[in-house]
């Protein structure tokens, strides 16, 4: 069972619209009878109006039906449509085959407003839409180059018409012209839903980089670190460990995951992953004092700093930080908000007894 925040924490998320907490409780409008997530779009109802549940079963068992708008029944939120119809037409083509990019005219032909489509991409992915298809568009000229193919019939393939708006184009995403493909480092990263809101997945050959919360706090940073740290540009794309990796997220949420498989790329201080190795030992279910792993590393002085290199982690969830708490038995610490750590200590308290009795 999950219990609900502090109401005076809850009717804060819920007045900001704070996205980490999408999963974490539902709002119910009296006057209406219908509940919503904490993120929908819907004018705010007058507090006295309404009341809060920890669970969507709750709300439907006190008699309140499902917002149509952002379908709270839904195990993640839902893609808007518009966003979906123009990845999956990016997807369908990303290399460009078909001939030039789709320009703002060529969405005004479709009955699509650019703004909406750039502010709703912007909104979801946290890039607009014409970004991602350019990413998306040299990504697969990177791999064509890299393949043997000529860099004249890359880029005719690609819909470039002259050799210097390809090399330019291709120079702005990689700081690379064509020519020097072969040392290009690219670091894939993938979108990936979940009951308590989008998170970012970067992998490459080596395993797994990064899986955490769109919303964490020190992402952007930890991104940008990531990508100095292995000289790489990260683009979106697919990639086996990110197909991996989201099928395992699914299972873990829906409690039915054993453990996690998907290979994890090699980094980190000596320190860290002496940490990192003491949060894989904790059984599901359970948790550690920061105190605990201290000593565990014969360093009952380094408190702190098993603090920060908990929090260092950004592969939440797969290496798990969040059953870490504080000596007196506190949540504290964690990048995703603390009402996320307590929902998936819940989850983990009851998968772990449910798989203990089958």
């Amino acid at each position: 069972m999950h219990t609900l925040p502090p109401i005076a924490e809850v009717i804060k998320a819920f007045m900001a619209g704070d996205s980490s907490y999408e999963g974490i409780f539902y709002v119910a409008v009296k006057t209406t009878r219908i509940f919503c997530r904490p993120t929908c779009k819907a004018r705010k109802p007058m507090l006295k109006n309404v009341e809060f549940f920890a669970a969507k079963s709750e709300a439907l068992h006190a008699g309140y039906r499902p917002c149509l708008r952002c379908k709270p029944m839904n195990t993640v939120a839902e893609v808007p449509i518009l966003v979906e119809q123009l990845r999956l037409l990016v997807e369908s083509d990303p290399a460009g085959h078909s001939g030039s990019p789709i320009r703002e005219r060529n969405l005004l032909d479709m009955g699509i407003d650019p703004s909406t489509a750039r502010r709703q991409f912007q909104r979801y992915f946290g890039m607009s839409f014409h970004a991602y298809q350019r990413a998306r568009r040299m990504g697969s000229a990177l791999a064509t180059v890299r393949k043997g193919r000529k860099v004249l019939d890359t880029q005719l393939d690609h819909g470039f018409e002259s050799a210097s708006g390809f090399r330019e184009a291709f120079v702005k995403v990689f700081g690379t012209p064509p020519s020097k493909a072969s040392g290009v480092h690219c670091l894939l990263a993938k979108w990936l839903d979940s009951p308590l809101g989008p998170m970012l997945a970067i992998a490459d050959d080596r395993g797994l980089h990064m899986v955490d919360w769109i919303d964490r706090r020190g992402l952007p940073r930890a991104i940008e670190r990531l990508r100095l740290r292995e000289r790489a540009v990260i683009v979106p794309g697919s990639h086996p460990i990110l197909e991996q990796i989201e099928g395992e997220m699914k299972a873990y949420f829906a409690g039915t995951l054993t453990a996690f498989k998907t290979p994890l790329a090699d980094w980190g201080t000596p320190f860290q992953n002496s940490v990192w190795q003491q949060l894989l030992a904790i059984p599901r279910g359970e948790t550690r004092a920061y105190a605990d792993l201290a000593r565990a590393l014969n360093a009952p002085k380094a408190v702190r700093a098993v603090a920060r290199a908990n929090g260092d982690n950004f592969r939440g969830v797969i290496i798990p930080c969040h059953r870490v708490i504080g000596s007196d038995g506190s949540l504290t610490g964690y990048g995703g908000g603390l009402a996320r750590k307590q929902w998936l200590l819940d989850h983990e308290k009851t998968f772990a007894s449910d798989i203990a009795s089958q």
